[in-house]
C-alpha cells in the first residue's frame, strides 16, 4: 500500500512538473530601475517592483513566471510574435496602444515628473520650456505629452539614465519622465532636482495579444486578488511607490504601513562614492555576464561569416560566370543588401517575416541578419579576386581538357581567396562590432550586457574599457589566423 502511495504521489508530481504552464513575461532590464534591473549586490539577478509584481501574479495564478529580455521598443512586437505572453514594464495604457494590445486592469497610478539640473531655477513647468530641449523616453506617455502641446525640441531615448546624463552634461534643458523614474534617478543626485507639479496621469497594465482574452481574465483575477490581500500594496511600499492617487483609486489611507527598504538600499547605493578597492571587485564579479555575452558575440559572428562566405561566393560566381541575366539578378541582390541599413533588415527578417508565418528565434535571425548582409560585401571582395585572375589561365586549363566548371574550382578560386583573404579579414572584424546591433531583437550580447551593468552603476567608462579590450581580444586570434594563411598560401605558390 505504502509503494501504491509512493507512486501516486510520484505521478502527480511528474504531471505537475510536466504540464506546469508558465507566465512568459517580458520587460527591457537595462537601467529600468524601480521597475526591473540588475541587483548592485548581485548583477546576476533582476530585481524591482514589476519583477515582484510578476512572481505574485505568477504564485497566485499557479504558474511559474519565466523573464523575457527585449528592448522597450521591441516588447509590443514581441507579443505579436509569440516570444511571450505578457509585457510588464511601465507599459502606460494609452488610446493608440489598445488598438494594438488588450491591457489588464491598471496595477499603478503616477503622473510624469520634470527634472532639471539643480542650478537652473528658471524652469518649474512645462510652459518655460518653450523652444528648449526636452528629453523623454521613446514611446512614452511623456513623448506623447510633449508633440501634442509642441514648441519643444525633443530628443527620445532608449533609457532614463543615457537622458539624464545628458540633461547633466548640458545638452539638454529638461526631462519629462514617469514619477517612479525622476524619484530613483534624480531625487538623490545633487546635479539635479525635480521641478514643478505633476503633469498628467500615468496609467501602467500588462500588456497581451487582442486575441489572448483568457488569459487576460486570469491576469486580472490575480490582480485583483493581489490588490486585495494586500500584496501589491506592500510591494509598491517597499519600492516608495505607494502614493495618494492609488490611495484613492483603491480606496484606502495614503499612510505607508511598511518599511521602503528597498528604496533606502538603492538610495544607499546610488548616492554612495565607490573607492578603488570596491569597484575592482565589482569588475571581476562583472567578468561571468561579460563572458557569457562575448561567447554569443563569438559565436553569432563566426556562424554569420560562414553564411556570408557562402552566399557571398554565390553571388559572386553567378555575376561573374553566369549568363546575362544571373548576372543583373546577382548585381540586384548585392546592391539591395547593400543599399539598406542592416538594422532595417534585422527587423525585417524578425518583425516582418512572422507576418508569412516564418518565424525563427532571436539568435538564428541575427545569424541570417548580419549573414546576408555581409555577403554582398563578401561578393564584391570575391568578385575583385576572381577578375585578378588572368584570363589567360582558364584558356590554359580548358586548352589541357579541363572543364569550365574544373577550372574555375581547380585554378580560379585558390588563386583568388589568397587575393581575398585580407578584405574578408576586414570584414569580419566589422562584423563582430556591428553584430552589437542584434539587441535590437531580444539578443542580450557583449554590447547588451555593457548598457545593461553601466546603466545600472553609472560606470561608463571603467565597462567600456573592459568590454572594448573584450573586443579586441575576440577579433586579434582571427586576424593572426588569416596572416598565416597568407604566408601559408604564399609559400605553396
Amino acid at each position: 500500500m505504502r509503494k501504491i502511495y509512493v507512486l501516486v504521489i510520484f505521478e502527480l508530481l511528474l504531471t505537475n512538473f510536466l504540464f506546469a504552464k508558465e507566465l512568459r513575461w517580458a520587460a527591457d532590464a537595462e537601467g529600468n530601475a524601480p521597475y526591473i534591473f540588475q541587483d548592485p549586490e548581485n548583477p546576476k539577478v533582476l530585481k524591482g517592483f514589476e519583477v515582484e509584481i510578476a512572481d505574485a501574479l505568477g504564485k497566485e495564478l499557479g504558474w511559474e513566471p519565466k523573464f523575457v529580455q527585449n528592448q522597450w521598443d521591441g516588447l509590443v512586437p514581441g507579443l505579436a510574435r509569440n516570444d511571450y505572453d505578457v509585457v510588464i514594464n511601465g507599459l502606460e495604457i494609452t488610446n493608440d496602444r489598445k488598438q494594438e494590445v488588450l491591457f489588464s486592469i491598471p496595477y499603478y497610478y503616477t503622473f510624469e515628473q520634470l527634472v532639471v539640473r539643480s542650478d537652473d531655477h528658471e524652469i518649474n513647468s512645462l510652459s518655460d520650456l518653450y523652444g528648449k530641449r526636452v528629453g523623454c523616453l521613446k514611446n512614452s506617455l511623456a513623448e506623447r505629452i510633449l508633440i501634442a502641446q509642441g514648441g519643444f525640441d525633443i530628443s527620445s531615448y532608449e533609457g532614463e539614465v543615457n537622458a539624464f546624463e545628458d540633461l547633466k552634461n548640458g545638452r539638454l534643458d529638461a526631462t519629462l519622465v514617469d514619477y517612479p523614474i525622476a524619484l530613483y534617478y534624480a531625487s538623490w543626485n545633487r546635479e539635479l532636482r525635480l521641478s514643478g507639479d505633476p503633469v498628467g496621469e500615468v496609467v501602467y497594465g500588462a500588456a497581451m495579444r487582442l486575441e489572448d482574452t483568457l488569459l487576460l481574465s486570469d491576469i486580472n483575477r490575480a490582480l485583483i486578488n493581489i490588490t486585495r490581500n494586500g500584496v501589491l500594496r506592500e510591494i509598491l511600499e517597499k519600492w516608495n511607490l505607494w502614493n495618494e492617487v492609488m490611495a484613492i483609486r483603491l480606496g484606502e489611507s495614503a499612510a505607508y504601513q511598511f518599511n521602503p527598504y528597498e528604496f533606502t538600499n538603492y538610495m544607499k547605493f546610488a548616492s554612495n562614492d565607490v573607492n578603488f578597492i570596491t569597484t575592482i571587485e565589482r569588475y571581476i564579479s562583472f567578468m561571468p555576464l561579460f563572458l557569457r555575452g562575448a561567447l554569443i558575440t563569438l559565436s553569432l559572428s563566426i556562424l554569420s561569416m560562414i553564411l556570408a562566405i557562402i552566399v557571398g561566393l554565390m553571388l559572386a560566381l553567378m555575376r561573374v560566370f553566369g549568363t546575362k541575366f544571373i548576372s543583373r539578378i546577382a548585381v540586384w541582390i548585392i546592391e539591395i543588401i547593400r543599399g539598406t541599413p542592416l538594422l532595417i533588415q534585422l527587423f525585417l527578417i524578425y518583425y516582418a517575416l512572422p507576418t508569412f508565418g516564418i518565424k525563427i528565434s532571436p539568435f538564428i535571425a541575427g545569424i541570417v541578419g548580419l549573414g546576408i548582409n555581409y555577403a554582398a560585401y563578401e561578393a564584391e571582395n570575391y568578385r575583385a579576386g576572381l577578375f585578378a585572375v588572368a584570363k589567360g589561365q582558364i584558356e590554359a586549363a580548358l586548352s589541357l581538357g579541363m572543364n569550365r566548371k574544373q577550372a574555375i574550382k581547380s585554378i580560379v578560386l585558390p588563386q583568388s581567396l589568397k587575393i581575398t583573404l585580407p578584405p574578408m579579414t576586414n570584414d569580419f572584424i566589422s562584423l563582430l562590432k556591428d553584430s552589437s546591433l542584434v539587441s535590437v531583437i531580444a539578443m542580450v550580447e557583449l554590447a547588451k550586457v555593457y548598457n545593461q551593468i553601466a546603466t545600472t552603476y553609472f560606470d561608463w567608462l571603467g565597462t567600456g574599457l573592459i568590454v572594448s579590450a573584450i573586443y579586441l581580444l575576440l577579433g586579434l586570434p582571427f586576424v593572426k589566423l588569416a596572416k598565416y594563411f597568407e604566408w601559408k598560401f604564399g609559400k605553396i605558390n
